[in-house]
């Protein structure tokens, strides 16, 4: 059988797959219109309904997929929605923006928020793991490092001829104040001005066999406050953490001794990287034999 139209026939399957066609278009349609009817506002309070019942029924896939529609709305998100972060990205074991989220609902939610003191003990408990693992001892990490020499050795070659300098230790030092010269933290993150300094920057220096670091804090009314902490390097895991928080925009070096933080940076993800990259270079120098 076939179906006429004008000069042209059609065979009748053909028409009928058509209008199926047609019909699921139509349907789907009508279900995003539904879906995207609802104001920001109200669609912000559902997902967050829905994510609080995926937490409590402990379905911690379901409840990430609603917290990245929640990142994906415009407008300012409920204290909550930092709380229920910080435990997804607690359950991952992605400590460092568990810590930031979970802090970022205590500072917004405060002593009056329901989760406040859950909250409080989950920042210890996150402290106390991070603090574990950075005193764990570390299995492979001498292989990796020397699967990684030749091209750790070229890039320092260059890096010497960049700031003139006479040896792999120097240079390092002057890459990394180099790095922390840019990537100074600013509470006003809209306009950054070079020729303005960062609200808190640091400096690196070498003494004896311990990295001195050197936090110089601005305040509003233009006072410096600096505070200076010494690192000894010999038994501490040269494998530097780092992370990053947009709710707090602000980037994280982590103490390798304990996993504390250790330096409030931008919330530039390739800068932090590559700080702590080159800070645990130089943990890696200042421990070996050598030490050129």
């Amino acid at each position: 059988m076939a179906v006429g139209f004008g000069n042209i026939r059609l065979p009748a399957w053909s028409l009928k797959s058509r209008q199926l066609v047609k019909g699921i278009i139509v349907a789907s349609a009508l279900v995003a219109g539904q879906a995207a009817a609802l104001a920001p506002e109200h669609e912000t309070r559902r997902l967050m309904l829905a994510t609080e019942e995926a937490v409590t029924a402990e379905n911690w896939g379901e409840a990430s997929e609603y917290l990245n529609r929640l990142q994906n709305l415009e407008g300012e998100k409920p204290a909550d929605y930092h709380y229920y972060r910080g435990r997804v990205m607690l359950q991952s074991s992605h400590f460092n923006e568990a810590q930031a989220a979970l802090e970022a609902y205590v500072t917004k939610a405060g002593a009056e928020g329901s989760h406040y003191q859950n909250s409080l003990k989950l920042i210890t408990g996150i402290e106390r793991k991070r603090k574990a693992k950075a005193q764990a001892p570390q299995v492979g990490d001498e292989s990796r490092v020397a699967v990684i020499e030749p091209a750790g050795d070229q890039k320092m070659t260059s890096l010497r001829k960049l700031y003139l300098a006479d040896s792999d230790r120097e240079a390092l030092v002057l890459h990394l104040n180099s790095l922390l010269g840019v990537a100074g933290w600013r509470q006003d993150q809209a306009v950054v001005r070079l020729d303005r300094p960062a609200d808190i920057e640091y400096r690196l220096s070498i003494v004896s066999d311990a990295i001195s670091t050197q936090e110089i804090q601005r305040n509003d009314s233009g006072g410096v406050t600096r505070k200076t902490t010494q690192i000894p390097v010999f038994g501490v895991n040269p494998q530097v953490e780092w992370g990053c928080e947009q709710a707090v925009a602000a980037c994280w070096i982590y103490d390798p001794r304990d996993g504390s933080r250790l330096l409030q940076l931008s919330p530039n993800r390739s800068q932090a990287e590559e700080i702590a990259q080159t800070l645990g270079k130089l943990i890696r120098n200042l421990q070996a034999a050598s030490g050129s």
